[in-house]
């Protein structure tokens, strides 16, 4: 997107993960090649654990080093790079006149994931009586006659229908649904998971597609798209553009390895946390981390906003971890135990974010 005086630009990619400095490395070589900035080149990641990690680990080795003792594959990792410079180049190339469309949706496609018993601590499971944000953020652009050119569409997910029997690549729900809505609308469509940290899919770590009932997301999510986005306002916004950034420093968890391939991110008493702001319009503004953040965070700053219209997107220039509330850190799980952060973090998160 460009309006004249700021551009800007989206990559999304059916990856589950992508260290900060992998990001870094790739945003120096789109600027060398492209002349765009970090401040204008946000790359979110579907999250689908069906598809392939991109270059070091970094972070993810410090608390899962287990899952991590394969070698990366250079090979692999440099096609994505030189990929994802190519479309980007492509897409300037390829700029046309557009006008821009603001709407929600609501789909029942997720559910929360901290399951509690009445004894132990919480687990991998499903809760549904715990926080869910089911809003669906969609962000059209239109050609001047109104035919579509594509739409963004911002849910919170876990890309985990499939689990880990299932050795195939695949989108999981998030690239199903994405293929299903372009085939109806007739323009590409990028999905851009939101704060998805406790969130899981309804049907979740199945062994095959046919068990998972992948095709049933069309349904569950694709249709709720799909019937958010004909129902969108027929106005365009008028299109503001301005980027921004901004550090968060909180404290680091006791226990974690360092690492030198983070050491712009990771130091010895504190992590430095890098939040992205985009302002499309007077009332609609989005903010990015490379976080798997707890839906009530991005709730909480959401109903708080000056901008009426607030979208997060997760999963955004790296993983930097889990972002857990200080109230479910105590109740033990998964998340906690692989989280970096300490309770301090939510409020550090949201004072940046709100005060930015």
């Amino acid at each position: 997107m460009d309006d004249g005086a700021t551009s800007f630009v989206l990559v999304a990619s059916d990856l589950c993960l992508v260290s900060p400095a992998e990001y870094d490395r790739v945003a120096k070589l789109l600027a060398a090649e492209t002349g765009v900035t970090a401040n204008q080149f946000w790359w979110t990641f579907s999250h689908t654990h069906s598809a392939p990690e991109v270059g070091p680990p970094g972070l993810a080795a410090s608390f899962l080093g287990d899952r991590y003792t394969h070698e990366v594959d250079p090979s692999y990792t440099e096609m994505v790079a030189k990929s994802l410079i190519a479309a980007v180049k492509e897409a300037r190339a390829k700029l046309a006149p557009a006008r821009m469309r603001i709407g929600w949706g609501h789909a029942n496609a997720n559910i929360n994931r901290r399951a509690r018993d009445v004894e132990g601590e919480t687990f991998l499971g499903f809760n549904p009586d715990g926080p869910v944000d089911r809003r669906i953020g969609l962000i059209a652009l239109d050609d001047a006659s109104g035919k579509p050119i594509g739409l963004i569409a911002n849910y919170a997910m876990h890309g985990t229908v499939l689990g880990q029997p299932n050795l195939l690549i695949s989108g999981d729900a998030q690239g199903i649904v994405s293929a299903y809505v372009e085939d109806k609308i007739g323009a590409p469509m990028i999905y851009v998971n939101g704060a998805a940290g406790n969130l899981a899919p309804i049907y979740t770590t199945q062994p095959t597609p046919a068990a998972g009932r992948l095709k049933q997301f069309r349904a569950l999510l694709g249709d709720k798209i799909i019937e958010a986005y004909r129902a969108m306002p027929a106005a365009a916004v008028e299109v503001q553009l301005a980027t921004g950034a901004a550090v968060v420093e909180t404290a680091r968890k006791d226990g974690m390895k360092d690492s030198a391939e983070l050491a712009d991110y990771v130091k010895p008493a504190q992590i430095r946390l890098p939040v992205r702001f985009l302002k499309l319009a007077k009332d609609t503004a989005i903010w990015a981390a490379p976080l798997e953040l707890f839906c009530e965070i991005a709730i909480d700053v959401r109903e708080r906003s000056p901008f009426s219209n607030t979208m997060y997107f997760g999963y955004t220039n790296g993983w930097l971890g889990y972002l857990l509330t200080a109230a479910e850190l105590p109740l033990g799980g998964y998340e906690p135990r692989v989280s970096p952060y300490t309770a301090r973090a939510e409020e550090d998160l949201k004072r940046t974010v709100l005060g930015f």
